[in-house]
């Protein structure tokens, strides 16, 4: 992960084709040890390939897959009446727990 992203900074920093020595310059300024092996195998990967069309590629990928939030959404388009009855079991909660709460009135913790 840490070579993609020093090659993808070398490619915003106007690189267009990164080398092993480039990416190896990146990760020492900040203390990384490169990988010689992952990194060999990312380049020549990458090479020859355009990294924001290989980006595309993988957010449509991703857009497939399916995900919890989508259900989240889906129940915020229900109409207004199962809203209000919500509303009104909430009303009614709130006075069960004030009444449930009366019961141990008449003495303390401490008493």
């Amino acid at each position: 992960m840490r070579h993609l992203a020093a090659y993808l900074l070398l490619q915003v920093g106007g690189n267009a084709s990164p080398s092993a020595a480039d990416i190896k310059k990146v990760l020492s300024a900040v203390g990384i040890d490169a990988d010689d092996e992952r990194l060999e195998k990312l380049i020549s990967e990458l090479e020859g390939k355009d990294v924001n069309a290989l980006i595309a590629e993988g957010s449509a990928k991703l857009a497939s897959v399916p995900s919890g939030g989508a259900v989240a959404s889906s129940g915020g388009a229900a109409g207004g009446a199962p809203a209000a009855a919500a509303e009104e079991k909430k009303e009614e909660e709130k006075k069960e727990e004030k009444e449930e709460s009366d019961d141990d009135m008449g003495f303390g913790l401490f008493d």
